[in-house]
């Protein structure tokens, strides 16, 4: 059977003009055709989609095509809107990585201690000289014992190191290279009552403490001596603390340039222009107000002297602190970390100082 024929009117004896006459048989028969019933037209769909009268486009029919179709047989992919884009993350807000607010208080605390025993009696900022050198023994020789297993005798450097100050300050230079040689002495003998295994490490790392600590703050004590004694060790101490914090300000806000970024990558070198910078400024005010007989350039010098000997220091202690595995020698000040934390910058810079202000005002 030619399936073009389907869809003729029920009843009908011709299939149209070009069509010719409907072939006989009992499917169309005309009282069998009457039970019949027709099949829907379904036109074939042109590629472009289907058109009404006029050529232009008409909707596609809807609904199913037959009855064994039903909707659900064939459903339509889900629309999924794109996801929103994620919000940007919040930028990190800057720290400063410690408790600036106890920093803060402890700085004063010390501050004012140390004014007040330099400015009333000077033998009471001796006294504070020794404290914080034994305290600073105690950090250094606790941590080497924790971390490394080195055994440098206590004992003798602490009693060693008091000496030191105050024979630095009663006898000058003299007496403090023969208490430093004399505490040098008293370590080797001292490891003396233990057995042999690491005597070698203990006794150099005892040597080392004693002067690392003790040796170069006799240098404080020093400064103190002078008719202008007082005022020459504020003028030191504010240097190295004008140096440290102009570093810390101009590096925190400006630092892009790693400093030594392999023994302290919070250092760049934007803040060491920044402690330069800060450390003369304040040196040729100092040399010009406080210092006898001082000129501002000389203070220019100073400065420049201290910042470099400030950040010499400071790199030193943390090369010993990533070589021990630790972030600070103590906690005993908080804010700050321990004594040693403090006397990073100072221990170094106090001889350096002394020297300059001897050249260029002399010694009494």
């Amino acid at each position: 059977m030619n399936d073009s024929s389907w869809g003729a009117p029920a009843g009908s004896g011709s299939r149209g003009p070009d069509q010719g006459p409907v072939p006989a048989g009992p499917a169309y028969d005309r009282h069998l055709a009457a039970q019949t019933r027709p099949m829907p037209i379904v036109p074939d769909v042109p590629a472009g989609g289907f058109q009404d009268g006029h050529g232009r486009g008409a909707a596609h029919p809807s609904g199913p095509l037959f009855r064994e179709e039903t909707p659900h047989e064939h459903p339509q992919e889900p629309m999924h809107s794109p996801a929103p884009p994620p919000p940007p993350a919040p930028r990190k807000k800057k720290t400063a990585g410690r408790d600036l607010g106890a920093a803060i208080g402890v700085g004063v605390g010390l501050g004012t201690v140390v004014f007040a025993s330099l400015f009333i009696w000077k033998p009471a900022f001796v006294g504070v000289i020794v404290v914080a050198v034994v305290v600073g023994l105690w950090e250094l020789t606790s941590r080497l014992q924790e971390r490394k297993a080195i055994k440098a005798p206590l004992v003798p450097l602490a009693v060693g190191g008091a000496a030191m100050v105050v024979a630095g300050y009663v006898r000058g230079a003299e007496g403090a290279w023969v208490a430093m040689a004399l505490t040098a002495l008293a370590v080797l003998v001292w490891r003396m009552t233990e057995p042999p295994g690491g005597y070698l490490k203990d006794v150099t790392a005892g040597v080392f403490a004693a002067f690392y600590v003790p040796f170069l703050a006799t240098f404080v004590a020093l400064l103190l001596t002078a008719e202008d004694g007082p005022q020459r060790v504020l003028t030191f101490l504010l240097l190295t603390v004008v140096s440290d914090t102009g570093a810390y300000a101009i590096g925190w806000r400006f630092g892009k340039h790693k400093l030594a970024p392999r023994i302290s990558p919070g250092k760049t070198r934007e803040g060491l222009v920044g402690g330069v910078t800060f450390a003369m400024a304040a040196g040729a005010l100092c040399m010009e107000f406080l210092i006898d007989d001082g000129i501002w350039w000389q203070g220019l010098i100073i400065g420049l002297a201290v910042a470099a000997s400030a950040t010499l220091g400071d790199l030193g202690e943390s090369m010993i602190k990533r070589d021990l595995g630790i972030k600070d020698m103590g906690t005993l000040l908080p804010g700050h970390g321990g004594i040693m934390d403090r006397l990073d910058s100072l221990l170094p810079t106090a001889p350096v100082v002394w020297l300059l202000l001897a050249l260029f005002v002399g010694t009494a």
